[in-house]
């Protein structure tokens, strides 16, 4: 002790203010490599060495992952493995052109949809409306052409050229209901019209598809182009406030094409019931599509939730709860809202108005930032209609993030939560959106320790420099406490 004392008793102010400064630049590069680090791998540096090298010296087993819980989709883990991450949708309720998406642009000056989203619409048209034998019908085959068009006017004035050709071209009244008509009378006024001529065609269809495969393609045409008019007829009657009309419309297509469950049109269904207030309709369709076997939605488990929720809704009360406990429907109810959020993270925002709203795109990312647009822009309605439902979405949506293993991306009740959602969404939402991000990583300790370190390692070499004769006397009487 007397040896250090009078070794700390020779040294300089010189010496200090090398110490602080040569301590402040480790611990620097210390903070910026770990920041590279988190910022590249998702994980810190020194405590993932930490974790899998020295824990095992010292004695200490390594903590293996909680076990997920079974999947509620019904996966075996290979299956989970070689699910599709972004696989793009159809957006179920997505708006009209010309009626909707058109008007909001003329009334703001800003575009709703994404070059990337109209692409994507303008392949789903190609595969949907054309087939091999266009080549025989003079304006089927114009119409071929038309959906490959960048320019609407363009496309809209093909449209006519083909119904000079032939006035009974359905996917003709089609483009100019989407994209000519201003209004949903004349939106629907040109889908009445195309349903004429598709019924006609998909008749004849019917009776030689047995002929060829050219015909066999020609009828799976005629039969897209038909499904999706009777779905947008529906959608028309749902806006102009025919609601019993367009239920019953989906119900018939429904029962009508039962194979094309992968157009989702029991979600259109879904949602004109909620309006209709009909709850024990939307359960039962709800038991029917909440399969293992479908993939599932946020407009599947947040209907779910709003069902559980509106049961208790309206006597909820966290004070009371807190006190008394949950009761069993009342758990039920948290845990559907659980379950919800943990399949789509960015609803409870929106439906919260915590976030605003844009127009939903044409297509979506189940899972992702666009999904909880498109649902919370049709659904926010139903949401605020039952007394409570908010205030009970609001006091457990949180407790979700709780439940979930860490890393977040591990999933609980559902497959891991797809790492490339924020990329695709940003190519579906328009650029003066601010798209939602999930899982947001929190900044591990030892990367707050490091700038904290370096912070004040470089505090104490200023102090150095600027008071070298005080922090020297300062330095000795801490060494000669300790």
């Amino acid at each position: 002790l007397l040896t250090v004392t009078m070794f700390l008793s020779t040294l300089t102010p010189k010496f200090y203010f090398a110490l602080t400064v040569t301590s402040s630049f480790i611990s620097g590069l210390i903070f910026v490599f770990e920041w590279w680090h988190f910022r590249k791998y998702g994980t810190s540096f020194i405590e993932q060495v930490s974790v899998s090298h020295l824990r095992p010296l010292i004695g200490g087993a390594e903590s293996s992952p909680p076990a997920p819980a079974a999947f509620s989709a019904g996966e075996n883990e290979s299956s989970r493995q070689n699910m599709p991450e972004c696989k793009v949708w159809r957006n179920p309720l997505n708006l009209f052109r010309g009626a909707e998406y058109s008007r909001y642009m003329w009334v703001t000056g800003k575009e709703p949809l994404t070059y990337y989203d109209m692409n994507l619409s303008a392949q789903d048209h190609q595969t949907f409306f054309t087939c091999d034998t266009d080549a025989l019908r003079p304006s089927d085959t114009v119409m071929q052409k038309a959906w490959r068009e960048r320019n609407p006017q363009a496309r809209i004035k093909a449209a006519y050229q083909a119904l000079e050709l032939n006035n009974d071209c359905a996917t003709a009244y089609v483009l100019l209901a989407e994209e000519e008509a201003t209004t949903i009378v004349d939106a629907e006024k040109y889908f009445k019209q195309a349903l004429k001529a598709g019924e006609i065609i998909y008749r004849k269809s019917q009776n030689c598809h047995s002929q060829s495969p050219q015909h066999e393609a020609q009828l799976r045409r005629d039969t897209n182009v038909l499904v999706y008019v009777k779905r947008r007829l529906a959608m028309c009657a749902r806006k102009l406030g025919r609601i019993r009309e367009a239920v019953k419309m989906m119900r018939d297509l429904m029962k009508e094409f039962p194979l094309l469950s992968m157009l989702n049109i029991h979600e259109n269904l879904l949602e004109a019931l909620l309006e209709l207030q009909a709850y024990a309709d939307v359960q039962a369709v709800l038991a029917k599509y909440d399969d293992i076997s479908l993939p599932k939605s946020a407009a599947i488990c947040y209907t779910a939730a709003l069902l559980k929720a509106r049961a208790v809704s309206e006597r909820f009360s966290p004070e009371t709860a807190s006190r008394r406990g949950l009761s069993t429907a009342e758990i039920n109810a948290v845990e559907a809202i659980h379950r919800a959020v943990e399949f789509n993270p960015h609803v409870p925002k929106y439906l919260l108005e915590m976030k605003s709203l844009v127009l939903p795109p044409e297509h979506i990312l189940k899972r992702g930032d666009s999904e909880a647009v498109a649902y919370a822009f049709f659904h926010l309605q139903h949401w605020k209609r039952i007394e409570g439902a908010l205030n009970l979405l609001h006091c457990t949506w949180e407790g979700t993030f709780r439940m979930i293993p860490y890393p977040l991306e591990k999933g609980h009740l559902f497959y891991p939560y797809p790492s490339c959602t924020e990329t695709a969404d940003r190519e579906l939402l328009p650029t003066f959106h601010e798209v939602s991000v999930y899982p947001q990583k929190e900044l591990p300790f030892f990367i707050h320790f490091t700038a904290g370190l370096c912070s004040f390692s470089a505090m104490l070499a200023l102090l150095t420099h600027q008071f070298p004769e005080l922090m020297v006397i300062f330095a000795k009487a801490v060494s000669t406490v300790y």
